[in-house]
């Protein structure tokens, strides 16, 4: 089961999704979407040294997580720390969010462990308290689901191949528009004298000279 959360705080609306529990969290991890090539972007929520919920934020395409408004992160954070039996419970937490492509996943770690392949791609925020009126509005728009999550990523995956395709499709059709305009581009300039050098439309030395005699003659 999947808990999915629409977050108001921006237009249109984001949408923020959880695990129900860690093994959920493992198909989470394993099908997430890759921010950099995806039509749209994931970055994973947890809190810093404590058990919590893998808290998922699916931002539009063309949008960077390193550029994700303030209030929408506040809404995750908060969503974050209600999740997590022990940070709930607590003040002052650390909140560190980092793109699902920069997750980092073998065989070592427990059920819904995770790490990271660049910490330097890890962010914290600061949550000093819980504000029950981020949570409850959140709350409201919970929906609880059941998606095939592998399916869904190997429809993404078809869709961005087809987007692929489309892409160099476009790019193979205006390198040849190109490529044409250049070879007509030389041949005009290689043949600009062609109508000049023709045969009839040349005059010899004899008919110079013949036309230089006749006017002094005359």
């Amino acid at each position: 089961m999947v808990y999915y959360f629409k977050s108001t705080v921006v237009d249109p609306p984001a949408f923020i999704y959880v695990g129900k529990d860690k093994v959920e969290n493992e198909d989470l991890i394993k099908f997430g979407w890759d921010e950099d090539v995806c039509p749209s972007n994931q970055e994973q929520f947890h809190v810093d040294n404590l058990s919590s919920a893998h808290v998922y934020l699916r931002m539009k395409q063309g949008d960077s997580w390193t550029t994700v408004p303030k209030e929408l992160l506040e809404d995750c954070a908060q969503l974050t720390k209600a999740n997590s039996i022990e940070g709930n419970k607590k003040d002052n937490v650390t909140v560190i969010y980092t793109p699902w492509s920069n997750l980092k996943k073998d065989a070592s770690m427990a059920t819904g462990q995770v790490s990271f392949h660049d910490q330097k791609m890890v962010k914290k925020i600061h949550v000093a308290v819980r504000h029950n009126t981020i949570v409850n509005r959140l709350n409201k728009t919970k929906v609880e689901k059941f998606p095939d999550l592998r399916a869904e990523k190997e429809e993404e995956l078809k869709e961005k191949r087809k987007v692929e395709r489309i892409k160099q499709q476009e790019q193979k059709a205006k390198d040849r528009e190109e490529k044409l305009d250049r070879e007509n581009k030389k041949w005009q300039k290689d043949h600009a004298y062609d109508d000049m050098m023709r045969e009839e439309n040349m005059v010899s030395n004899q008919e110079l000279d013949a036309d230089f005699y006749e006017d002094d003659f005359m």
